[in-house]
């Protein structure tokens, strides 16, 4: 990756852990990781440059939307009790997503439970 691009997309991730109200040592564990992983990083940085998922990187089967989607489906009531402010917080909540997509990387096995096995709270058959 030119280098250029790659500073580009550390301001970025950065600013997104600013945003997202992580603290100093999260980004820079995020951003070692982030830059170990190649395809990983080029993920990010179309959505920095496009501001939509290529969905091009997946770990068995599952996408940094498909991660999204659940971290919204699974985390919107507490959320809603202990952080009220994530549902509002873009930035925090795509910050998760790629973090947790490089975290599968290293254990797919847990999180792949997780994506199967939990869920949100608005289905019928919750309770």
């Amino acid at each position: 990756m030119e280098k250029e691009r790659l500073e580009y997309a550390r301001q970025f991730a950065e600013t997104l852990c600013h945003y997202a109200g992580v603290e100093r040592a999260f980004y820079e564990n995020f951003w070692a990781t982030l830059t170990g992983e190649e395809d990983v990083l080029e993920e990010f940085c179309y959505f920095l440059e496009h501001q939509q998922f290529a969905c091009s990187v997946s770990v068995e089967g599952y996408t940094v939307v498909d991660i999204m989607v659940w971290q919204i489906d699974h985390f919107k009531a507490e959320m809603d009790r202990r952080d009220p402010g994530m549902g509002q917080n873009g930035d925090k909540m795509v910050l998760l997503a790629f973090d947790t997509l490089l975290k599968m990387r290293k254990n797919p096995g847990k999180y792949v439970r997780a994506l199967q096995g939990e869920t949100g709270t608005d289905y019928p058959e919750k309770f």
